[in-house]
């Protein structure tokens, strides 16, 4: 199948200024998640920015990018300006791949890209694994979510989730229905892509701080591909790039 990823990037960070330039191992962070992701079998691997900087120093390491504007409020608008610069068809499977995941691996990309495929009634995919500590399962920056019989999202949520009546914590994970942990990649079609920014906000969304309850809430499917394995170390912190730069 025929899958493009888009990268949204941009320079204002408040945790780690500068972030999509940070050096790992001599190529900057956003240049190294673009050629992980190259490595998947999207036919087009392309970085939206927000800073003549990200574009130069993808062009001098060959990874195409886009300009957008600088006042997106979310990476999804800035994904929707990306697809009609790049000219993308309402029906082009799009995976948003976050510009700070330089340890992604490129066989989830493709997964959550042939999940959405297989599944022309629902508008978005994205990943999950389950949950096998206490801690995590507590952990607000854990999200959580909890699918139906067919693997699509119920619900997402900060709190632990599924809660156990008699206690509210399992006996022990792994458990019977084990608890899964969100990951934050997305598949969605371009065309809804472009719809996305004109729904209006939930209010689930603003309580959680979780942009794809306003996809649940519109009435939306989100299809769920669970895998078992763990994702890479993702860079929000300084003490993250010291750890993904001892990797490389």
């Amino acid at each position: 199948m025929s899958f493009v990823v888009l990268i949204p990037a941009r320079m204002k960070s408040t945790r780690l200024p500068d972030k999509p330039l940070a050096d790992i191992g001599g190529l900057p962070m956003v240049v190294r998640v673009a050629k992980q992701a190259a490595r998947s079998g999207a036919r087009i691997v392309c970085v939206a920015c927000d800073d003549a900087r990200i574009m130069q120093a993808c062009e001098a390491n060959g990874v195409q990018a886009v300009l957008t504007r600088p006042d997106h409020p979310s990476g999804s608008d800035r994904l929707a300006e990306a697809c009609g610069l790049l000219n993308l068809a309402d029906d082009t499977v799009v995976v948003n791949v976050q510009g700070d995941e330089p340890l992604i691996d490129p066989g989830l990309i493709d997964a959550v890209a042939h999940t959405l495929a297989a599944l022309p009634d629902t508008p978005m995919s994205t990943a999950a694994h389950a949950i096998h500590d206490v801690t995590d399962f507590l952990n607000p920056n854990v999200v959580k979510v909890v699918l139906d019989a067919a693997g699509r999202a119920l619900y997402f949520s900060r709190s632990p989730l599924p809660f156990w009546r008699d206690g509210g914590l399992p006996p022990g994970l792994p458990i019977e229905a084990p608890a899964l942990r969100h990951i934050g990649i997305y598949a969605c079609r371009a065309g809804f892509l472009r719809v996305f920014p004109t729904l209006e906000a939930s209010p689930l969304e603003r309580i959680e701080s979780l942009e794809q309850l306003r996809v649940l809430w519109h009435g939306h499917r989100i299809a769920v591909h669970v895998t078992a394995q763990a994702p890479g170390t993702g860079v929000d912190t300084p003490e993250d790039l010291a750890r993904v730069r001892l990797h490389f």
